[in-house]
């Protein structure tokens, strides 16, 4: 009888170590992308901008469009950006309004960072370099579109 126990113990150890192997190897529901943007910006007080990038996402490149505004922004400048869209389930998720409060100063180059999220969940977290002369306390608006 106690053989008997120890087996079915034995076989329930093992069943567990295997189920637990097999969850491990499954892909996660959500994932991360590369994303690129170059986009550009000008304004006294308002500023405007925009831009395209793309995003490569499960060996696929998709177009993006890029626009937004800043508040509180002086100047001109450009940015090339690259990072990471994490939390992506699909590339559609990438699409939306991202907010992001920061503050930044570029003068003739510079670098640049930004961590934003979307309503899908999908954050995004970008470095590079600006171009130009710009001085913010931003509160920006970002709008990612597929093209």
């Amino acid at each position: 009888m106690l053989s008997f126990t120890r087996t079915i113990k034995s076989a329930a150890v093992v069943f567990a170590a295997a189920a637990m192997l097999i969850v491990a190897t499954l892909p996660s529901q959500a994932d991360t992308g590369a994303v690129r943007f170059r986009v550009g910006s000008a304004g006294f007080i308002i500023g405007v901008g925009g831009g395209s990038g793309t995003l490569t996402f499960h060996g696929k490149t998709y177009p993006l469009r890029v626009s937004g505004v800043s508040l509180g922004m002086i100047g001109v400048s450009s940015a090339d950006l690259v990072g990471r869209a994490r939390n992506l389930r699909r590339a559609s998720d990438i699409a939306g309004s991202y907010t992001a409060v920061g503050a930044g100063l570029a003068i003739a180059g510079g670098a640049s960072t930004a961590r934003m999220q979307n309503a899908n969940g999908v954050v995004l977290e970008v470095r590079g370099t600006k171009v130009g002369f710009s001085a913010s306390l931003d509160l920006s608006g970002l709008t990612i579109s597929m093209q």
